[in-house]
């Protein structure tokens, strides 16, 4: 079985459930067609009626270059149908250039994210109701691998890994993941607040009637969280992050943020400080924190400039500017959701309630 075969599978009997007669849309770049064409395959032989909604890299710089505001501020019918009314969507995210969009003037940007807002919105209601399941993956690419600094044979064997397809039952090694982080959810969902210690670092807040999701393969693959939203107006002090903050294909070095009462009142970088103070006018709730999580998969071993499996690297903490997740709890709205990583490995520690459960990169209960 290849590769595609295999995720297909994966994807189609694991990270969604999906039944005979049921609509699944498929989004994809047209550069990731062999894993596209095994997906489409599997959701034929599941009895299911697939939409393929094929994409083309280079159309991204195409529309930015000569959209008008009117343009970039429109909601796309297609797009809202599709989130509306289909069962489940499979989105393959791949790309060819990582710096297509790097030159592009932010503020068009944010105009087409705020005018994707309401679909994003129905697709989150939607969930919540149960009538829509969605997964999120990534194919490999020459351009990826390069950010990664990598061969795209290393990197093949990276992703791989990352997904636990080198086991010799993928979706039993998920579900063993799923059982373990469940256990931690649970622990942490009867907890009230959060404190964060590590280098340049004393951050705490309120996660008090929150809810912490157990990321396992159902939503992203590769996966390997487990995250909340805090309450909004209670995160206060200091976070200083290790890895770049990546907007736009931009590279954002060095954060630092100072939070009061939910809001970032100082922000600072070493290398894209003015892009960084942007990004935090985007909207209102740009300025606060949709996330706060914790990475658990281990076999995610580097930073590859792809939040996908980074923000999933074992040993690491993240928060999200902008966006809250609804399943969480949280009720922050923005047009953004951005992820900024910190290696925890190196002296970090975690306290919920005043008792300590994470050091050092490593959970302290679950076992």
């Amino acid at each position: 079985m290849t590769y595609e075969q295999q995720l297909a599978k994966i994807l189609t009997n694991y990270s969604l459930t999906i039944q005979p007669g049921q609509e699944v849309a498929i989004f994809g770049d047209v550069a990731a067609k062999p894993l596209l064409k095994e997906i489409y395959a599997e959701v034929l032989r599941l009895g299911a009626h697939p939409t393929l909604v094929p994409m083309f890299g280079e159309f991204k710089e195409i529309y930015f270059k000569y959209a008008s505001e009117e343009q970039l501020s429109h909601e796309s019918y297609i797009s809202k149908a599709l989130y509306g009314t289909t069962d489940h969507i499979i989105n393959v995210w791949t790309e060819t250039n990582t710096k297509r969009l790097s030159a592009v003037d932010p503020h068009k940007i944010t105009m087409n994210q705020k005018a994707n807002t309401a679909i994003i919105k129905t697709l989150m209601d939607r969930e919540a109701r149960g009538e829509l399941s969605w997964t999120l993956t990534v194919y490999p690419s020459n351009s990826l691998a390069q950010e990664a600094s990598m061969s795209l044979l290393d990197y093949n064997d990276f992703v791989y890994k990352a997904c636990h397809l080198d086991s010799d039952d993928p979706i039993a090694e998920w579900k063993a993941i799923s059982d373990h982080q469940a256990t931690i959810c649970e622990w942490l969902n009867a907890k009230k607040k959060l404190h964060f210690i590590g280098e340049d670092t004393d951050l705490t807040m309120s996660i008090d009637g929150r809810t912490w999701v157990n990321c396992d393969g159902k939503k992203n693959f590769p996966d390997g969280e487990v995250f909340t939203g805090p309450v909004e107006d209670t995160v206060n002090g200091t976070i200083r992050f290790t890895y770049p903050l990546i907007y736009l294909g931009n590279e954002i070095e060095d954060v630092r943020l100072t939070f009061k009462d939910g809001e970032v009142v100082d922000s600072s970088a070493t290398k894209g400080e003015a892009l960084l103070k942007q990004v935090l006018e985007i909207d209102e709730g740009s300025k606060r924190v949709g996330e706060i999580a914790i990475g658990t998969n281990y076999g995610i071993t580097r930073f590859t400039k792809h939040m996908l499996f980074d923000e999933k690297i074992g040993g690491t903490m993240h928060l999200a500017l902008g966006r809250s997740i609804p399943e969480s709890g949280g009720t922050n709205m923005s047009a953004i959701h951005l992820d900024i990583l910190k290696d925890m490995t190196n002296g970090g520690r975690v306290y919920a309630d005043d008792e300590l459960f994470y050091e050092n990169g490593k959970f302290l209960i679950g076992g």
